[in-house]
């Protein structure tokens, strides 16, 4: 007979907001939430809170900010909680061995992608990038290793070739949200008849923590090599490129199967055509439609609004 789980849970940002969200509709009590320290953001520097700490907030949940997890006081107050479970989703500190161990049935986390490939910071935009056809959410018992835990549940996406980082983010955020409460009903049960699936960790891949300097668009890559990266990018850090001094941020673009009107001579980063239908770009293999930009000061446009006021014809981006 299924009984609810009391729950701790950690997380901050928007993609764990949607799992708290889920947990908090669900039979299930989430007793504490565990979030980053308020940041300092924007142009004024003010101080904001975490979108998990605003919905914890909304709920009127206890909400622990504390900047690390390591110290005696902070981890005997997460066990003083008595949780069942600890849901771990994009939290963004280390567990120690005593925080894993705290709850009944220890920690679980929810991550978005098919592990083990692509453990680590950003496996949603490694995974644009790499060109995968699928990925997904995988529901994993947390061990003190990095996203190596043995693996309870996983779910499947396809990538298209529309996907960017922001749209696969909210989806795989609602899938992971459905597996997750999916997976709670192996420990709300009397009887658990469940076998975590170990990683082959010969089969793991390593999503890096993404850098601005990785948004800079080199034309001599290949069309699709750059159409995944701006894809990737959106919608952040922003694929970009330039001319002369001007940087020109890149949102969406297509890649053209093949063109008539190609010039012999042009160099790569050129503009070769413009229509309402995209800006054409030559790449060090095949051309690459622009068709959705923005200027310094300005606001992203779709090409056609973008070329009512402004023609790039004849430029070279560096």
């Amino acid at each position: 007979m299924a009984s609810p789980l009391k729950i701790i849970f950690a997380g901050t940002p928007e993609f764990a907001a949607v799992s708290l969200d889920a947990l908090l509709g669900s039979e299930h009590q989430v007793c504490a939430v565990y979030t980053q320290p308020d940041r300092p953001a924007g142009r004024g520097r003010k101080l904001i809170q975490s979108q998990v700490k605003q919905l914890a907030l909304a709920k009127d949940i206890s909400v622990f900010q504390p900047v690390s997890l390591k110290q005696a006081e902070a981890q005997q107050a997460l066990e003083c909680l008595q949780a069942d479970l600890m849901i771990v989703v994009a939290y963004g500190l280390i567990l120690p061995s005593a925080v894993l161990q705290a709850p009944r049935f220890g920690c679980l986390n929810v991550h978005a992608s098919l592990l083990p490939r692509w453990r680590g910071a950003a496996p949603i935009q490694r995974a644009i990038l790499a060109g995968d056809k699928e990925t997904g959410v995988t529901i994993m018992q947390m061990d003190e290793g990095l996203d190596t835990g043995a693996m309870l549940r996983k779910v499947t996406t396809p990538i298209t070739d529309e996907d960017t980082a922001q749209t696969l983010h909210d989806r795989l955020a609602h899938m992971g949200a459905d597996a997750l409460l999916d997976t709670l009903t192996l420990f709300a049960t009397d009887e658990r008849h469940y076998t975590p699936e170990a990683q082959d960790d010969s089969q793991a891949t390593y999503a890096d923590k993404l850098h601005k300097a990785e948004a800079k668009i080199n034309w001599q890559q290949s069309a699709i090599e750059i159409h995944r990266m701006i894809r990737a990018f959106n919608a952040w850090p922003v694929a970009q490129t330039s001319i002369g001094e001007t940087i020109v941020r890149i949102w969406n673009a297509d890649v053209l199967v093949s063109s008539d009107s190609v010039p012999t001579d042009a160099p790569v980063g050129a503009v070769i055509a413009e229509t309402k239908q995209g800006i054409d770009v030559l790449s060090g293999d095949g051309i690459l439609r622009i068709t959705k930009l923005q200027m310094p000061g300005g606001r992203p446009l779709p090409v056609g609004d973008f070329l009512n006021a402004k023609s790039l014809a004849g430029s070279i981006f560096n």
